[in-house]
């Protein structure tokens, strides 16, 4: 991702998926320590749901 997707993506994050800020912030702090694709840290951890996984992976897509 590119810094302009990334911030799309924590955008679309926190307002289509309604994740707290603390959430996305401690994910990313995860993939500093374990690198891995956002997404999947956020599930890894319960973060999102898996229904909510797709519905990321979908976004990505079309991003």
């Amino acid at each position: 991702m590119t810094p302009t997707t990334d911030s799309r993506f924590i955008q679309f994050l926190q307002e289509e998926l309604a994740l707290p800020t603390a959430s996305i912030a401690t994910a990313l702090k995860y993939t500093e320590q374990d690198p891995g694709p956002l997404p999947i840290v956020l599930w890894r951890y319960g973060l999102v749901t898996l229904e909510q996984l797709e519905h990321i992976f979908d976004w990505l897509e079309t991003a």
